[in-house]
């Protein structure tokens, strides 16, 4: 997968795993990334998969309607890749967090859906429920902040507390942050991720 990873001034602090929006790259986050920890290690992905020209994490069928065969095959190599990074460039697998954008908060959000290890905790702006009707892994220890939109469109203040509430049920600690805007990425609400951040990790 094509990425980008810089590695940060201190070892101990979690690596960062950026996944950017539907036809956004590997740059996108990378000043978010530096306004969440400037000290941690960043590794930051680009999508493997086209939408007219638009990298994307996985195929989705129409807005808001996800290949969910794709979605389960591209989380696997998702998954698999984040394995073999830890393996290359030497950093500790288990202390990994997550930072997504829609598309990509929606892939990170299907890794904490389908594996109890994948990540240590994840920043979701903007996601959706990746999948129905499936049992989570017990996700005990896991810390996920959730950002989401009053107006937004594409993920309705439904979507976002039925993710919140999947998450808890699976024992995961989940704060939602919402901002009275649409599906955009605020400043404000990048600065709670923050605040959350410094909190917990």
């Amino acid at each position: 997968m094509k990425h980008i990873f810089n590695k940060g001034k201190d070892s101990t602090k979690p690596t960062l795993l950026l996944l950017h929006g539907t036809g956004g790259n590997e740059l996108d986050l990378l000043p978010i990334a530096g306004r969440i920890d400037d000290e941690a290690s960043v590794l930051s992905v680009r999508g493997n998969v086209l939408e007219n020209g638009m990298p994307r994490f996985f195929r989705r069928l129409a807005e808001g309607v996800f290949d969910e065969e794709d979605l389960i095959f591209r989380t696997k190599e998702l998954y698999e890749f984040l394995d073999d990074s830890a393996s290359k460039y030497d950093f500790n697998r288990e202390n990994m967090i997550a930072i997504g954008y829609s598309n990509g908060a929606n892939i990170a959000a299907s890794l904490l859906f389908h594996y109890q290890n994948a990540l240590k905790g994840a920043i979701l702006h903007h996601p959706m429920v990746p999948r129905k009707g499936i049992v989570l892994p017990d996700l005990s220890g896991k810390s996920v902040f959730i950002a989401a939109g009053k107006n937004d469109p594409i993920c309705s203040p439904m979507e976002s507390t039925e993710l919140q509430s999947l998450f808890e049920k699976a024992n995961a600690k989940v704060e939602i942050h919402w901002e009275n805007r649409g599906h955009q990425l605020t400043v404000d609400e990048v600065e709670a991720a923050a605040h959350w951040y410094r909190r917990v990790f």
